[in-house]
């Protein structure tokens, strides 16, 4: 089967997604959404770096309903949690199924008129929601639930990220969405109202509820315990210069109590500058189960051998959970989805 399929935003991931999408023989690239006016009109193709597609950018919504898509791949800009709602309901009634790369992981945690409206919209276009992502989406929801299987007990488990945001080259992307370069002492990291906490809380919020709910916890609340840590020199990259003394590290920390206790923990390093870390060079993940018997796993992406371009393994990756999460979504009764534990590449499909 090919799935006919919209991209919605082409920011660096979105972009890495088309590019991928365009490349595989089981998906067609009906439409592309782009929130920038300079975008609009340009070949799907240019934009992802690829020839001609004879599909071009549109900032008309209603033109992108009317597409017939199977699925529109929702990598809308990062906004306080449930900024892109409005979006998501409108394309679900239409009858596009939705995979979001920004969180939506489980979204029935929240309950009350919020997810109402996201079920009533799959209902009327008998559609599916779902997540799709590395973090979340893919090490907690997924490798660390399945880790745990090797487990008699549980005391905790926790989940490390640590990655590298220097070549990040958007500057509203480094600055205003994730927090580098602001003044430490002017902002409190587990502010509800500063921009990256308004953002972030609620996805690894929905994430970390998705694990609770597999291993069978009652999950009492989730709290945050963020820490930033400021750079002692100007910091030059290619978004711009972080200077000494504002935040070149940030340790983004939320925790799952369950029975009065911190059982799930997510603890993310997005850092510029290295010194605060523990380990110089990181694996990009770690899941560290505390139990009988214990386990630990460390998981690196790297790009294949012949590839040259300039995308990261990173951006290669999300996009197969991407494409590899199209058959399950548009198999899915209708309503929202916790992304099933696994969703392996398959031969017959790719």
């Amino acid at each position: 089967m090919t799935y006919r399929v919209v991209q919605w935003a082409t920011g660096a991931m979105g972009k890495a997604v088309l590019r991928s999408m365009i490349d595989h023989p089981g998906v067609e690239v009906v439409g592309v959404y782009v929130y920038g006016a300079s975008k609009v009109g340009r070949d799907a193709g240019e934009l992802a770096n690829r020839p001609p597609t004879g599909v071009l950018a549109t900032d008309d919504v209603d033109a992108i309903l009317a597409l017939d898509a199977d699925v529109v791949v929702h990598a809308g800009r990062l906004g306080p949690y449930g900024s892109h709602d409005d979006d998501l309901v409108r394309i679900l009634a239409s009858g596009a199924n939705v995979i979001s790369i920004n969180g939506y992981s489980h979204p029935e945690h929240w309950g009350g008129e919020r997810l109402a409206r996201l079920q009533e919209a799959c209902t009327t276009g008998g559609t599916s929601l779902m997540g799709a992502g590395l973090n979340p989406g893919f090490i907690a929801e997924q490798v660390a639930t399945l880790a745990s299987g090797l487990c008699l007990s549980i005391d905790n488990i926790e989940i490390v990220e640590a990655a590298d945001a220097s070549e990040v080259r958007d500057p509203a992307y480094l600055f205003d969405a994730l927090g580098f370069g602001a003044d430490p002492a002017t902002v409190d990291p587990n502010d509800l109202s500063w921009g990256p906490v308004s953002s972030l809380n609620g996805m690894y919020e929905e994430a970390l509820a998705a694990v609770a709910l597999r291993l069978g916890m009652t999950l009492e609340r989730v709290e945050s315990d963020h820490v930033v840590h400021a750079t002692a020199r100007d910091l030059e990259v290619p978004a711009g210069v972080i200077p000494a003394g504002t935040i070149g590290h940030t340790n983004w920390r939320w925790h799952a109590i369950v029975d009065g206790e911190r059982r799930l923990t997510m603890s993310i390093h997005w850092y510029v500058d290295r010194s605060h870390l523990d380990d110089a060079e990181p694996p990009l993940w770690q899941v560290k189960v505390t139990g009988h018997p214990g386990v630990r796993i460390a998981i690196d992406l790297v790009k294949h051998p012949e590839d040259l371009s300039r995308m990261g393994a990173e951006q290669y990756a999300l996009a197969g959970q991407v494409i590899n999460g199209l058959p399950h979504v548009v198999a899915a009764e209708p309503g929202v989805l916790t992304r099933p534990l696994v969703t392996p590449f398959r031969a017959d499909y790719a």
